[in-house]
């Protein structure tokens, strides 16, 4: 993807929600998304709520047929994409069109080194009065270990 023709987004602090309502929102108008440092976006909320909302995603499991079960990943930039995914009609073609035009990266690549984000309307982490976790913070929790 060239640099010209991409909308880069920052997740460095930013509610997870309203940052991948905004990046769906572009996909589905047909550019192309980026976005980085995904493990510092934030989901606001008791940390405690989250994590047990989180937990019962990852661990379920079909007792029929565990692998026609969903599939939520633990890694941090996995995480976010799949968040995105579910904001947009996947299953058809439009939907599977704007999410193969979507890529997350952990931290900044050297390619969007000098990109200029998109800003993104979000709260700042300490103006949230019910708390919040980080997604690198929640994969941990969830059992990601980075190697």
């Amino acid at each position: 993807m060239a640099e010209r023709q991409v909308k880069v987004y920052d997740a460095n602090g930013k509610v997870l929600g309203r940052l991948a309502s905004a990046v769906a929102k572009s996909l589905l108008n047909g550019e192309n998304a980026v976005v980085i440092n995904s493990e510092s976006a934030i989901i606001s909320g008791s940390k405690q709520a989250i994590l047990a909302k989180y937990r019962r995603r990852v661990n379920l499991k079909e007792k029929a047929n565990p692998e026609h079960s969903p599939y939520w990943p633990r890694r941090p930039d996995l995480l976010v994409k799949r968040i995105i995914r579910g904001m947009l009609p996947y299953r058809m073609p439009r939907g599977k069109d704007a999410y193969r035009r979507l890529r997350v990266y952990i931290g900044v690549p050297n390619e969007f080194l000098k990109a200029k984000p998109v800003e993104v309307e979000t709260r700042k982490p300490s103006d949230l009065y019910v708390g919040y976790i980080t997604i690198s913070e929640l994969s941990r929790l969830l059992g990601y270990e980075k190697r």
